[in-house]
């Protein structure tokens, strides 16, 4: 090979180098507003680098191929949905990737949240529209992998802080939530609901019901116990929230609610509703794992939320009339007490509304 070839060939790579360096150096277009770039788990550098170059944060595609290989970025690149200001050289925008910068939405769920108010939820943080959410949550590939359909996911939605990308599809959610939930169903907690004879579904059914009833979180206890009674007696559970409950989200007032006829209405026979009526928190799922040993089968809830609990029609009526008394007004909350055959009375008493 002749010197001057040589020489060519060196200077060629040396205006390349240059030309790379440049690239490397130059910070980036500035952009008249920040653009959102989403890096997949498992995609290419190749259709990275693409993406950047498309999305204007860096100048040249193969010159972040090349500045990433050298510097030993390429294989360390976190999947998220990024946001670029502009104006960053190609060691910042690469930094932010490295180090998993990405944007995150952070949503709470609250415990006895329902599938519709998660859905409002995730529409209010800009995540999801709620339809597409409750759609999902009932047929979608996760419930039906899971045999949850046709009730869907209702109960198995963990409530706690969550943080999800901006691009989170409803399965990215609900797999969330599930993976959560499932973390906390370990062997224990099924030998124990076994012991009790309630399948997955009637636990979370029991402890959603125990999680709306209770507004003092020391009391589930005692509340999961009057409904075990109430199980084991065949008397109705008669909870408001399973009246006021609707599978297809209509909820009208209570005294409305418990004339309605529902599959979940439990004012209308006795046992479990067909499903959970909301997602509950732990403590209400242990509550329904591990009730009082109490032989309450009335309570009703004072105006600050706590309950008097009793034993029998008569100790319930008066408890109605004493709170009564010291509101003067009806008190909030708790079910109505169904006479049944070998129980004082034989006529439901409200401790919500009159009588």
């Amino acid at each position: 090979m002749g010197k001057k070839l040589i020489g060519a060939i060196v200077a060629i790579l040396a205006l390349a180098a240059v030309g790379a360096a440049y690239f490397f150096i130059q910070p980036g277009p500035a952009l008249e507003s920040p653009r959102i770039v989403t890096i997949k788990r498992g995609e290419r550098l190749t259709v990275i680098a693409t993406s950047l170059e498309r999305a204007e944060v860096v100048r040249n595609e193969l010159a972040l191929r090349i500045y990433a290989r050298l510097s030993g970025a390429a294989s360390r690149l976190q999947p998220g949905d990024y946001r670029f200001a502009g104006g960053e050289t190609m060691a910042a925008v690469l930094g932010h990737l490295v180090r998993g910068e990405s944007i995150v939405i952070t949503v709470t769920i609250p415990e006895g949240s329902s599938v519709r108010q998660i859905g409002r939820r995730l529409e209010m943080a800009r995540l999801i529209c709620d339809w597409k959410f409750v759609v999902a949550a009932r047929n979608s590939r996760l419930p039906k992998a899971l045999g949850l359909t046709p009730l869907g996911v209702e109960g198995y939605l963990f409530p706690a802080t969550y943080r999800f990308p901006p691009s989170a599809s409803a399965d990215d959610i609900l797999a969330a939530l599930l993976e959560r939930f499932f973390a906390h169903l370990n062997p224990q907690v099924e030998q124990r609901a076994f012991d009790l004879g309630l399948s997955t579904r009637e636990l979370l059914t029991l402890a959603s019901i125990i999680e709306k009833e209770a507004k003092v979180p020391t009391e589930r206890p005692l509340i999961a116990s009057v409904f075990y009674n109430r199980l084991r007696l065949h008397m109705p559970l008669q909870s408001d929230p399973t009246a006021q409950y609707s599978f297809e989200g209509v909820i009208g007032p209570a005294e409305q609610a418990v004339h309605s006829s529902s599959a979940f209405n439990t004012y209308d026979f006795t046992g479990l509703p067909p499903g959970p009526i909301a997602n509950p928190g732990w403590s209400a799922i242990h509550a329904a794992l591990y009730p009082a040993p109490a032989n309450y089968l009335y309570f009703v809830a004072r105006k600050d939320g706590s309950h008097v609990f009793s034993r029998t029609l008569k100790e319930h009526d008066r408890a109605i009339a004493s709170i009564r008394r010291e509101n003067l007004a009806p008190p909030i909350g708790g079910m109505r007490g169904a006479g049944q055959p070998g129980f004082p009375g034989s006529r439901n008493i409200s401790s919500d509304r009159p009588g």
